[in-house]
């Protein structure tokens, strides 16, 4: 089992950055490089909960993801093809008092079959870096969407109904 941890600082509110890690929308994959659109299917969406099998590469998951806490984004994984046991993301969001945030998150890969196992090893190890460059891509493309043109406009209903999929631009 690997245990990856990576931390950022953003110009995000941590509703933002929620916001935009919980939209399931058209797009995703220009976001999260771990998303390709062959592989996002959304079983359910309620307002603070989704069932969303994602993944590229060969390998998915399906995530059972938590935003009831606006401090903290869990995501479960309950299937896959490579993960199971303890697999998953925790997002812990911690807003600054200059106004930026402080995104901490921590992933757990456990591999439940050869593949994974040795994926697993992979991403604890040299395969780190290239995880830690996607999530610091990630939060610069989030910053990118948040600072555009109509980012001005934006209020918390707006940024709910882009967090259902549906986008507000």
């Amino acid at each position: 089992m690997s245990t990856i941890h990576f931390n950022q600082v953003t110009t995000l509110s941590p509703d933002q950055f929620v916001a935009e890690l919980t939209d399931f929308g058209p797009g995703r994959s220009k976001v999260f490089s771990n998303s390709s659109d062959d592989y996002l299917k959304v079983h359910h969406l309620g307002t603070a909960e989704a069932d969303v099998t994602e993944g590229s590469g060969g390998v998915w998951e399906r995530l059972n993801y938590d935003w009831s806490d606006p401090t903290r984004v869990r995501l479960t994984t309950t299937d896959s093809n490579v993960w199971g046991g303890q697999s998953g993301y925790v997002y812990t969001l911690t807003q600054l008092p200059d106004g930026h945030t402080d995104v901490d998150v921590v992933i757990v890969r456990e591999g439940k079959n050869p593949k994974g196992r040795i994926l697993g090893l992979v991403l604890g190890t040299v395969g780190k870096s290239v995880l830690d460059k996607a999530f610091r891509n990630s939060t610069k493309a989030i910053e990118a969407q948040n600072n555009g043109p109509w980012s001005n406009d934006r209020g918390g209903e707006q940024d709910r109904t882009r967090a259902h999929g549906r986008s507000a631009r």
